[in-house]
This record gives C-alpha cells, structure tokens and sequence, in this order.
C-alpha cells in the first residue's frame, strides 16, 4: 500500500516538509509496512527553493542581500539537482515576513534584494532560473530588482528613482544599457500564484502590505505610469498580462526587463520536482493548507495537486474549513479540519504539528477498520 502526503505550508505555523512529516508519522502509527511518500508543495512563495531543491536532491546556497525596507539580510537560493537550474524565492529578500506589520510601506519596500539573489544565482552558471514571487512585501513593478541587475530608472531631471512604489511616480525614462550581459544567455520562468494583472495589483494586494486608501491610489497611478514608460522606452505592453499584477507588478517587471515567461506556480514546481512519475501508483493522497475556502480552486497548491491526482482517492487536512467549501467540487473525497475542539487561534498554531499527526492517525484507524487498507 502507497500513500503520497502532499500539503501546502500552514501558514505562520509549519512549513510544507514539516506538515508532511506530521502527517506521515500519523499514518505510519496504523500503517507501519505502508509506503509513504513525503512530497511538501509549494506555489512560488514561502518555501519554494527549498522544496525545489529537497525534491531534486540540490542544494541551498545562502547570501546576504537588501532587504524590503533597504537593510541586509541573510537569504538564499537554490540550484537543483540537474546543476542548471536556479530557483530563487523573492520572499527571502522582499517577502512581507521581513517587515514588522508597523513598518509595512509599499510606497518604500524594495524589490532590489531580488535581482542581486538572481545576480548570484547567474554567478553559478545556470541555464534557466525559476522566480518564485509569492509573498511580496512590494508594489514597485519589480524597478529595484532591475535596479540591481544594471537597469537605470531616471526621473525627469536624469536622477535615480528612489526606491519603492514611490520611485514608479517619478519615473521618466528607462535605460537597458547596464543591464547585466549574462541575462541574454538564460531562460528566465516565473512561477506566480495568481491571475491578476499588473494594473490590478494595487487595489488588490497593497492594503494586506500596509498602504493606506490614499496610498493605493498612489500606487495605482504609478503602476500605469510604469506601463507607459515601459511600452515608450523598451516597446512593451506589459500592462494586461495575466499574472503580471504578481508580487505588486514583479511578474510584469520581469517580463519587460528579462523577458521573462510567467507560468503556473504550481504547474511549474511540479513539474520540476516529478510529481506525475511521484504519484503514478500510489493508492491514496493527502493533502492539507491552513484554511480550505473558495480560493483553494483557484491556483493553489492543494488544487494543483488535485488537478495531477487524476481520480485517485484524496482527504485533505486544514486548520480551517470554510461553511460553504464543499471539497467534491474540487475532487476532495472527505476533508477534515484538525482542530479538535475550542482552542485559541494561537493554541492551534502552536500546536499544529501534533494536530496534523492526530488527526492523519484516527483517519488512518478508520481508513482500516473500513478495509480499504490492509
């Protein structure tokens, strides 16, 4: 008997590997001759270089880089098990975990940190890098990552823009010249976890990263002078892409800076990690996020894994279950929330590993009583 375990992160509690582990060690408590495959998702935010590079057997390369807010801190990329590949995680220099809830600002978070990681990673020689942008902090269209890579952003009097959402209203010309060479030789994939577009980020993302009303209306502004100095100066439309709202307009940024591709999150991590060849023949799957709601269908990992289960059996597991989610729509044969009775928010939190280990171990008991296992 096989069982692929396949949760997302529960968010501000467990990482994806340690929600799997969890779950596996439930399961084994009632089917110790099971083989159960640990196989931790990620749509392109927190966590995905490490996934990435746990699944193929690569590694973790760590550098201090610019934070959100301009101060330095320590993150890190990945280079995948077939030595070519670089995946690097924009959450690890722009991710809003780095800023104090106090200190959000997307008028002056930066995505520069992001382009000295991709700096790093083309030190390595890869021939494509995957840009998970989940998580942002930002609202700047990615100008800082470019900023980093040798990208001049001038204002009207031939200055550097500052940093931030604000430096996009004061942004006149782009200048390509500096932009690092090496760029040219290597496929660029971002992995982005919504749909939206990058005249829609504003509105939709920049008041979870702390901009006032007045700010968004700010933003928004400088987003379409963005799409207007970009189709002036580099002949790009970038303003209706699908998923180029990701990240507060990073999606956009990459593609009319590097030429990026956008694709599918989820898609493109499983993809490069072989979940298909993974789950071939195995009899069940769980999987598991912290809140199953409506948003779940659209673009998330638990989704994308059940898109790729193609009929085979799936139970998930959630700190919260919406009323009105109903988990056949979505391929789900029985979901199960793993809180267990009136416990705090924080309590559940605390103690999400045990309740993820809980819960799996009496499904797994009715799982045998059942004899659909032996």
């Amino acid at each position: 008997m096989k069982i692929a375990v396949c949760p997302d992160s529960f968010k501000g509690s467990l990482p994806a590997w340690e929600a799997a582990r969890a779950i596996a060690r439930g399961l084994r408590s009632v089917f110790p001759q099971a083989e159960i495959r640990e196989i931790p998702l990620a749509d392109g935010g927190e966590g995905t270089a490490f996934i990435m590079a746990l699944a193929t057997q690569g590694k973790l390369i760590y550098k201090e880089v610019t934070g959100p807010l301009g101060e330095k801190v320590k993150g890190h990329y990945a280079i995948l098990g077939d030595g070519k590949t670089a995946v690097v995680e924009m959450a690890q220099a722009a991710g809003l975990s780095l800023v104090p809830p106090r200190k959000r600002n997307p008028m002056k978070t930066t995505t520069y940190g992001v382009g000295e990681l991709i700096k790093f990673a083309l030190d390595e020689g890869v021939e494509r890098i995957i840009v998970g942008i989940g998580g942002s902090a930002t609202n700047d269209a990615g100008l800082g990552m470019a900023q980093a890579l040798g990208v001049r952003a001038l204002d009207k009097d031939g200055n550097d823009v500052p940093w931030g959402g604000e430096g996009l209203l004061k942004l006149e010309r782009i200048e390509m010249e500096g932009l690092d060479e090496r760029i040219k030789n290597v496929k660029i994939i971002v992995a982005c976890d919504v749909q939206n577009t990058l005249l829609e980020a504003a509105s939709i993302y920049a008041p979870q990263k702390g901009a006032s009303e007045e700010e968004v209306i700010l933003l928004e502004e400088g987003l379409r002078r963005f799409a207007e100095v970009v189709k002036t100066c580099l002949n790009k439309d970038v303003s209706n892409l699908p998923g180029g709202g990701a990240a507060g307009g990073l999606g956009a940024g990459l593609v009319a800076f590097l030429d990026a591709s956008l694709s599918s999150g989820i898609d493109t991590i499983l993809d490069y990690i072989g979940f298909d060849e993974k789950i071939k023949d195995v009899d069940l799957i769980f999987t598991g996020e912290g809140k199953l709601d409506r948003q779940t269908a659209y673009g998330k990992s638990v989704a994308g894994a059940i898109k790729r289960a193609k009929g085979k059996p799936v139970i998930a597991l959630a700190g919260e279950i919406d009323e009105d989610f109903n988990p056949s729509q979505m391929g789900i044969e029985a979901a199960f929330s793993i809180v267990n009775g009136p416990i705090t928010l924080r309590q559940a939190m605390k103690n999400t590993s045990l309740l993820l280990e809980n819960t799996a171990r009496e499904i797994a008991k009715i799982l045998k009583i059942g004899g659909m296992l032996l």
